[in-house]
């Protein structure tokens, strides 16, 4: 049976962005080494300045603070990280 993993990237996904793809492929090596499925989705900053950005954020097992700031919305990147902060939930920031 395969574990599957969900994680929600805070960020504001840039194509362009050479550490945007780099955090792509390094979720899709680790996922591989450990034989994990693995689900990731960019969170636009924007998104997560609401009050309705915590139940977004609910619906990962983990999360992950992108690098290549600036973020587009300081507030929305700060209230998913205060979330998993004050939450216990699992966070990596870069």
């Amino acid at each position: 049976m395969s574990r599957s993993l969900c994680v929600g990237i805070i960020g504001d996904f840039n194509p362009d962005s050479l550490s945007h793809a780099a955090t792509n492929a390094a979720l899709g090596h680790a996922a591989g080494a450990l034989s994990v499925t693995l689900t990731c989705s960019w969170l636009p900053t924007s998104s997560l300045e609401v009050a309705s950005g915590e139940t977004t954020l609910e619906r990962f097992d983990a999360l992950w603070c992108a690098p290549g700031s600036p973020y587009a919305c300081m507030d929305g990147a700060l209230r998913a990280i205060r979330f998993a902060r004050e939450g216990d939930w699992p966070f990596l920031g870069t």
